[in-house]
């Protein structure tokens, strides 16, 4: 009869480095401000890290572009022309003390009406 020998696992000389962590200075529901360009709008969602394509992050002149190791947001945003969604870098945003609400038509189907500064979510959108 054949003897087996116990499966082994080699140890690991080098340590899988893993990314910085950013924490998010805002969160979903709250309404902000762009630093450099005059549009606001309020958050849907987060990613901790930039998560578009390289296609639009390379559209971005390169003396603005983002590092991509910090949250990136989602916006439902405003400008003086037109609503739009937009995805902006937090080093990019700042809060919004106008005490206005956004006007952008997918509100209402993801958050309830505009109080103390920010934005409700809807409860079935809740986690």
């Amino acid at each position: 009869m054949m003897q087996r020998s116990p499966i082994t696992t080699p140890p690991f000389s080098a340590e899988i480095p893993l990314p910085p962590v950013s924490h998010a200075r805002f969160a979903i529901g709250d309404v902000v401000r762009h630093r450099m360009f005059d549009f606001r709008g309020v958050i849907f969602d987060v990613d901790p890290i930039f998560a578009n394509s390289d296609e639009w992050y390379d559209a971005i002149p390169e003396k603005l572009r983002p590092p991509k190791d910090q949250p990136f947001y989602h916006l439902l945003a405003e400008n003086t022309e037109s609503s739009y969604v937009a995805y902006v870098s937090q080093q990019n945003l700042v809060p919004d003390d106008s005490d206005e609400p956004i006007d952008h038509p997918a509100i209402a189907g993801l958050f309830g009406d505009y109080e103390d500064g920010k934005y409700p979510l809807r409860r079935e959108h809740r986690h």
